[in-house]
């Protein structure tokens, strides 16, 4: 049996939920182009490895957040915020991310013909580019249902 303070929690987390990782994945984008411009400025210096390190945990946690079913609430709440469309959206992203991630290799390869780019900075564009994409999609998809409700 549900109770009804853990199903409007659930509704409550469901919908800051989707307008946060739309905003997440947007800001997450928007923060890797300004690191890239400030890298093509600026040879190495010591800061960027501690932006390097901050980008990468920041990666793991977005990847988990997208990937999972992340909930650090009552226990009674998780399976009411991970229901079928739920998963549904979840496996969209994920595919999202995942073509996003291989049209931003098509479209880098044909640039390292001509403009050296180190295996580092390869990495960071591309997981950049599937993170966000993933994360804004998955956002807007359960926008996209409470809206229909």
């Amino acid at each position: 049996m549900v109770d009804l303070g853990d199903q409007e929690t659930a509704e409550r987390v469901g919908r800051s939920r989707a307008l946060t990782l739309t905003l997440l994945g947007g800001l997450f984008l928007m923060q890797q182009l300004s690191n890239f411009v400030s890298e093509a400025r600026h040879p190495e210096r010591p800061v960027d490895y501690v932006r390097a390190v901050v980008w990468l945990v920041t990666s793991v946690v977005m990847v988990v957040i997208v990937a999972t079913n992340f909930w650090f609430g009552r226990p009674e709440v998780g399976p009411l915020i991970n229901d079928e469309v739920t998963r549904a959206h979840r496996a969209e992203a994920l595919r999202f991310g995942f073509l996003a991630t291989m049209i931003a290799c098509f479209c880098l390869y044909p640039v390292t013909l001509f403009e050296p780019l180190s295996g580092r900075h390869a990495i960071h564009l591309v997981m950049s580019v599937g993170i966000a994409a993933a994360l804004v999609r998955f956002g807007l998809l359960e926008r996209r249902a409470l809206a229909d409700e």
